[in-house]
């Protein structure tokens, strides 16, 4: 099940107790100041969390499935996002070694 901007809200109200309404104001603005920043081309950094960063990727030539033909991709930028290492070693906690 996907998280969603309701979820994250209800979880604010709830962990710091403010009115609803200031919850989603305030990860709205969170989120106009990631997207700023990105579109600026610069690197959001959330420390223990991770990292967003845009790229380019390369024009390419692909393939329509339904009619074979080939059709030229043009270069575009993609959004990429890379963990922390704390995000990592908790989604994959160590085994214990026998």
């Amino acid at each position: 099940m996907a998280l969603t901007k309701k979820d994250l809200i209800e979880t604010i109200n709830t962990e710091v107790g403010l009115p609803k309404e200031k919850c989603s104001a305030i990860l709205e603005s969170l989120l106009e100041t990631i997207k700023d920043e990105l579109v600026q081309g610069n690197i959001v950094l959330i420390s223990g969390f991770g990292k967003w960063s845009v790229r380019t990727r390369r024009a390419k030539t692909g393939r329509n499935l339904k009619t074979l033909e080939s059709i030229a991709i043009g270069a575009r930028k993609v959004v990429t996002f890379k963990s922390s290492a704390k995000l990592k070693k908790r989604l994959s906690p160590e085994t214990p070694k026998a």
